[in-house]
């Protein structure tokens, strides 16, 4: 039986098998076994069968022979043999598929290319009633040969032009029109068109506009948008196309369709930037005459846009190249009427049409320098004169808006500072009147009244965007400006123009970036002031000092030296004593500023190290032994602030750096040997017990492969100093210090614990069981540590499941189980110490797993708790749930549901506020989901809105923001019933004490009131 007979035996049942016959008669051409003429003279009792489909998969089975053979091995007289037979018999299935592939092999010569494609036209004439199966191989090897052999398609000139264009007309399916649209694109861009240019435009346009609307779940993944940029890729391909373009798509421009009128609107874009530019010149008016209107008289800001875009982009094309100024230019006389409207439209600068006269001038004096120049040259003197002779600060507003817009141009064109030079050889027309520009900003900035605050901050933007152009003040003038911004920030009364003093630290900050030197000459002064040296009483002016300060620090050679600065104050401040808000404030400017350097690559990393971390740390150690004044920076919360910059500065010191840190986590760079450190110490003071928050700092911020210091004269493990810290958290009962210890314990547990030594925390756990029955203090305490613990082992997934069910079993104490349950809020919340960022080992599936245990537990345990005991199931699984993604939780929301509708009971309001964020999670997710419990949730969401005394505003926020996510997503044939009597609730809730509790009533009772009524039969 030959090869050919086995294809046509497995092709209908195992095509696996029948390619791979295709490939073993390849590999015999290959090998010399048999001859091409062989294999095709094989053929002969099936090539002319009276069934098509026998023909069919003959013809296929050859073009798979001709696909597995390397693609050397044909000559190209065996090539034009095969190309000869397949054409005379490329109606039956498989002759394209061979086809495809010889016109890939590099011998497929020119004359091959012009045979396949005659025969495609001769064979193929009624190509649009054939079935799609047939259509689009057709299709794809005319783009194949488009690719490879475009040359010899181009030099059968009008034959190939014609004939492509009349076997494409008519297709509608989007995957053909896809290769049709690319393929009619290259005819269009490289063929002579000149003297088929309507037949052409006529072939493609039909299609516009675009209407399409994929199918759900497509899986060719055609869009719309797709099929459009091919559509107007076409349109605007060839100039010749342009009498025929713009006047139908400016018919189609009174389109009462949005979509349809951005359609055109992009298009005309398009076809602005392609066609030549006495095409475009020549219908330059014309188009203004249309688009201006799109823009004067605009409905939809984004339709508004792209007309802008069209108006810009046909001055960029008149523009290209040009360097005169000359008046007859095509661009020149383009402009000339778009300068006279809107002249026209400035002169009632209060009018409507008067802001989009300033974006028309502003977006086409972007196109290019010579476009800039003829527009400001036509526009600034009248608009000049317009603002000294108005009647009121509402028009200078207004006019003053317009010449902002016109700087952006200017500084679009002529750039900033900060950036390479444009090759421009244009000056810059707003030279002339530099200085007439300058005085009215500043006069509209500085002698304004006060109150009014909008025309300022227009006036304010105006003097930047000088400012920012490039070469246009000198330095000295924008160093009069910076002190305009300074006397803002610093010395007006912020009361009702905290608008202006943002927009003023703004500008600063964008200052900063071009022109540093100014900015520490000229506000640095002025800023530091204004930063009392004693702490003042009332006054809290400083914070909005340091925060300007603060953002101006975004250049590297400011932040520098205001560091310094910062801390020389600090230092300052610190002696003469006083309340700690001021020092915190200077140390938390600190924090933010060192948060936005690279510390790692800092030159000054060694500096910081020196005076912040050793430096203040040693001052408080100092201060707490009574060897030198107790300061601020004894107090918890300054020492929390320290330990903040201590951890983002250590982070960062390399290893050998790192090492003398861990060395010293508890001595805290101490040499005094009369410095005890707190662990293995009893009786020590509050002030002593307190560097446990710097220890902590200093810990998180070392690597954990880093030696910690041991403070009992011993080289004893991790396990007895973890041992210690437990003793030290369970008797201790000032929360910022209890606090600091937990962490200790999370990162001993977590960070640096040997795998090894981590079942030793399991025994703790144990041991501190029966510590729950002690003194109230001593038993809250050891639940505390018994999370913390905890936390550390669970989010490296160490003993996860022996960890988690000791944990789960604490929610049955009768005494201390509320305080259990919250404790698992704890396990998976984030924390500052406890962080990736600090190197702690958080894995990413510990949410996951502590999920997988938990839920199905809490839910289990629950139904067979005691009443009493209930609220400490639900607690639990609201803490747990609150840091669980969404995905996880919609897994397993059938068993979540009932429990979370039975919290929303509960007094607790933090549980309740958690808790409704998770329903209107699952509500937006998968309302399905909660459609059987629709009524429980109304009923329970109302009454949590609707009572102020009994929940926060938060829970009652939350509620009405749950009840609003339901229309829309869940069926309206579900919530009708409920609607009369919800909107009828929600009257109540108008009335709610606080305002934004209000203002959400009313958008929740507006969702339910546009709820459709069924429609009657």
């Amino acid at each position: 039986m030959s090869d050919v007979q086995k294809y046509l035996l497995m092709i209908s049942s195992d095509k696996g098998r029948a390619y791979t016959i295709a490939q073993d008669t390849a590999r015999g051409l290959e090998s010399k076994q048999s001859t091409l003429i062989e294999v095709v003279q094989s053929l002969a009792d099936f090539i002319n069968d009276e069934d098509a489909t026998v023909r069919s998969r003959v013809i296929d089975y050859l073009s798979q022979v001709i696909g597995q053979l390397s693609p050397t091995f044909l000559s190209r007289q065996q090539i034009q043999v095969l190309c000869q037979f397949l054409c005379d018999r490329i109606e039956d299935g498989g002759a394209v598929g061979g086809l495809r592939k010889l016109q890939t092999l590099g011998r497929f010569n020119n004359d091959m290319a012009t045979m396949t494609f005659r025969a495609i036209l001769e064979h193929f004439q009624d190509l649009q009633i054939r079935p799609q199966a047939q259509r689009l191989p057709i299709l794809e090897l005319l783009n194949d040969l488009m690719f490879k052999h475009r040359a010899s398609l181009k030099e059968m000139g009008n034959e190939s032009l014609v004939g492509i264009t009349d076997l494409v007309s008519g297709e509608k399916d989007p995957r053909n029109l896809m290769i049709i649209f690319s393929i009619l694109k290259v005819v269009m861009v490289e063929w002579d068109v000149s003297g088929h240019a309507e037949m052409m435009f006529d072939s493609i346009f039909c299609y516009f506009p675009i209407t399409f609307r994929p199918p759900p779940d497509d899986p060719y993944g055609i869009t719309a948008q797709d099929l459009k940029i091919r559509l107007r890729d076409c349109i605007a391909a060839s100039g010749y196309f342009a009498p025929f373009a713009f006047p139908q798509l400016l018919d189609k421009l009174d389109a009462t369709s949005p979509n349809v009128k951005k359609d055109v609107l992009q298009t005309i874009a398009a076809c602005a930037s392609n066609y030549g530019i006495t095409t475009i010149s020549n219908y330059s008016i014309t188009l203004w005459d249309s688009l201006k209107f799109e823009i004067l008289n605009a409905q939809e800001e984004d339709l508004a846009e792209e007309a802008l875009t069209s108006l810009q982009a046909i001055a960029i094309r008149l523009g290209r190249g040009l360097e005169s100024t000359d008046p007859k230019t095509p661009l020149a006389r383009y402009l000339r009427p778009v300068t006279k409207e809107c002249n026209e439209q400035l002169q009632e600068p209060q009018h409507k049409q008067a802001k989009p006269a300033g974006q028309i001038l502003s977006a086409l004096g972007t196109a290019s320098p010579i476009a800039f120049y003829i527009i400001v040259r036509a526009v600034i003197p009248p608009l000049l004169t317009l603002y000294q002779d108005a009647d009121s600060i509402a028009e200078q507003r207004a006019l003053l808006e317009v010449l902002v817009q016109i700087f952006d141009s200017a500084i679009a064109v002529y750039g900033i500072p900060s950036t390479s030079a444009p090759t421009i050889k244009v000056e810059n027309p707003l030279e002339p009147f530099k200085d007439r520009l300058v005085e009215l900003s500043s006069q509209a900035l500085m002698s304004t009244t006060a109150d009014e605050v909008s025309f300022r901050v227009v006036a304010l933007k105006a003097l930047l965007r000088l400012c920012l152009l490039r070469r246009y003040l000198q330095d000295n003038e924008i160093g009069m400006v910076i002190q305009y911004f300074d006397e803002i920030v610093l010395l007006e009364d912020p009361n009702g123009k905290d608008d202006l003093k943002r927009e003023a630290i703004s500008a600063l900050v964008e200052l900063s970036r071009i022109k540093p030197n100014l900015i520490m000459d000229v506000t640095f002064p002025a800023f530091m002031a204004k930063l009392p040296e004693a702490i003042p009483s009332d006054n809290r002016d400083y914070i909005i000092t340091l925060e300007g300060l603060a953002q101006l620090s975004v250049e590297k050679f400011v932040s520098d030296t205001l560091i310094r600065r910062l801390l020389n104050r600090l230092d300052v401040v610190l002696q003469n004593g006083g309340s700690p808000a001021y020092p915190q404030a200077i140390l938390s400017t600190l924090q933010y500023i060192l948060s936005q350097q690279d510390l790692a690559q800092d030159s000054n990393l060694s500096s910081y190290h020196e005076k912040i971390v050793v430096g203040l740390i040693s001052r408080v150690v100092l201060a707490a032994t009574g060897r030198r004044p107790t300061t601020a920076l004894n107090v918890e919360s300054s020492m929390e602030i320290v330990g903040r910059l201590a951890t983002m500065i250590v982070r960062a010191l390399d290893e050998h750096k790192q090492k003398s840190v861990g060395l010293q986590v508890y001595s805290l760079f101490s040499d005094d040997s009369s410095f005890t450190s707190a662990p293995f110490r009893e009786g020590l003071s509050r002030p002593h017990r307190s560097t446990m928050i710097l220890s902590t700092a200093l810990m998180a911020g070392i690597k954990s492969s880093i030696p910690l210091q041991f403070v009992d004269g011993e080289n004893n493990k991790l396990p007895r100093l973890l041992a210690e810290l437990v003793r030290l958290a369970l008797v201790e009962n000032v929360p910022p210090i209890r606090q600091a210890i937990l962490r200790q314990i999370g990162l001993l547990t977590n960070k640096f614990l040997p795998s090894k030594e981590t079942k030793d925390v399991i025994n703790n756990l144990k041991n501190l069981e029966p510590g729950l029955s002690e003194t109230e203090v001593l038993a809250e305490n050891a639940v505390r540590v018994m999370f913390w613990e905890a936390k550390g082992l669970v989010l490296r997934l160490a003993h996860t499941d022996e960890v988690l069910g000791r944990l789960l079993k604490l929610l049955a104490h009768t005494e201390h189980g509320v305080a259990s349950a919250r404790g698992f809020g704890l396990l998976l919340a984030p924390d500052e110490i406890l962080s990736r960022d600090n190197g702690a080992n958080i894995r990413l599936l510990a949410i996951q797993k502590v999920f997988n245990i938990c839920v199905p537990s809490i839910a289990r345990d629950f139904r067979g708790a005691d009443t009493l005991l209930k609220p400490n199931y639900l607690i639990a699984l609201s803490g747990i749930l609150k840091f669980t993604p969404t995905e996880v939780i919609l897994s397993e929301i059938d068993t979540l549901l009932p429990l979370l509708l039975q919290s929303l009971d509960l007094q607790d309001s933090d549980v309740k506020a958690a808790t409704i964020q998770n329903l209107k999670v699952v509500s937006q997710e998968s309302p399905k989901a909660i459609e059987g419990h629709i009524g429980s949730l109304i009923s329970r969401m109302l009454k949590a809105a609707g009572d102020p005394k009994a929940n926060t505003a938060n829970v009652r926020h939350n509620a009405l923001r749950c009840l609003r996510v339901f229309p829309g997503k869940v069926n309206d044939s579900t919530l009708l019933p409920y609607k009369n009597g919800v909107t009828k609730c929600l009257l109540n809730v108008l009335d709610d004490p606080l305002r934004n509790v209000r203002k959400e009533a009313v958008e929740c009772r507006a969702a339910w009131l546009s709820m459709d009524e069924p429609q009657s039969d």
